[in-house]
């Protein structure tokens, strides 16, 4: 088992994963164009393990529910064992995949030895950065918080996006976990689709009851992790139909395995859907 450093894996590149997995997925979408859901409940074939996937986004409410809400607002907290922590307000507008945040604390990823409010607003076609109001114009800065931007939202969406055409599914048997026989799901994708010689894995476990992801392995190649060795445990609340992860947890592994405690905690509270927020009025 490859040992890393928490530190620098969690506080400068956990969101560059997700802005990866972000970029990987608009090769096959377009922002504004709906998925297809089955209206009744989808097949569920350890045999066709797609299958198991399209089963995930639909019990997690399916894209069209998630798509008719328009646009999301929450609070969210993510934050080390240390007690270090970001807190931000996050907007999310779907059809455009526009992403604000408004961050009260920042001591990890976003400008820890800045004073002040730290906005960041991608709207679509390009990131903006304020603190207390000034306009930030530093490349590195831009960079960094162009990539927190769509990472954040390709995380909230993200049991929606993964039966998208890049993706290769295996299905690697079961596996009890905490009482519960999951199925696992290996995904990786397509580099001749992605356009990307090292992509994300994932090992997924599926509850074949409720049919969601309650716990997954994933790789970081960005970092040299090119194995799925990095754990997440999520935990659900269904908000307004849709079965939203309020809380996760996540697991380094190091010289001892994995520690009893996770080594990064995030939540997401105070989420509210259809906020009218439009690219004009996302940052009053």
């Amino acid at each position: 088992m490859k040992v890393f450093n928490s530190t620098l894996l969690f506080a400068t590149s956990l969101f560059l994963l997700m802005s990866c997995a972000e970029k990987r997925e608009k090769k096959q979408e377009t922002a504004g164009a709906q998925k297809e859901i089955p209206s009744s409940n989808p097949t569920y074939d350890v045999n066709h393990p797609k299958t198991i996937l399209t089963a995930v986004a639909k019990a997690s409410g399916g894209w069209n529910n998630l798509w008719k809400k328009k646009d999301v607002q929450y609070t969210y907290d993510y934050r080390y064992a240390d007690g270090k922590a970001d807190i931000s307000t996050e907007r999310y507008i779907f059809d455009s995949e526009a992403s604000y945040g408004k961050y009260q604390k920042h001591e990890i990823n976003v400008m820890p030895d800045q004073e002040g409010i730290v906005i960041q607003y991608f709207n679509g076609n390009e990131t903006i950065v304020e603190v207390d109001g000034k306009k930030m114009d530093a490349p590195d800065l831009i960079g960094a918080s162009d990539f927190l931007r769509k990472a954040n939202y390709y995380w909230f969406t993200m049991p929606y996006k993964l039966d998208s055409k890049a993706v290769i599914a295996k299905y690697l048997g079961q596996e009890e976990y905490n009482g519960i026989q999951y199925d696992k799901v290996e995904v990786s994708y397509d580099p001749a689709i992605t356009g990307k010689e090292q992509n994300d894995m994932y090992i997924i476990y599926v509850n074949p009851e409720t049919k969601l992801i309650d716990r997954f392995y994933f790789s970081l190649p960005f970092l040299g992790v090119n194995e799925p060795v990095i754990i997440a445990n999520y935990y659900y609340e269904n908000v307004k139909g849709l079965m939203i992860s309020t809380k996760r947890t996540y697991f380094m592994p190091s010289e001892n395995g994995y520690s009893e405690e996770p080594n990064l905690v995030q939540t997401l509270t105070d989420i509210t859907f259809d906020n009218n927020f439009t690219l004009e009025n996302i940052m009053e």
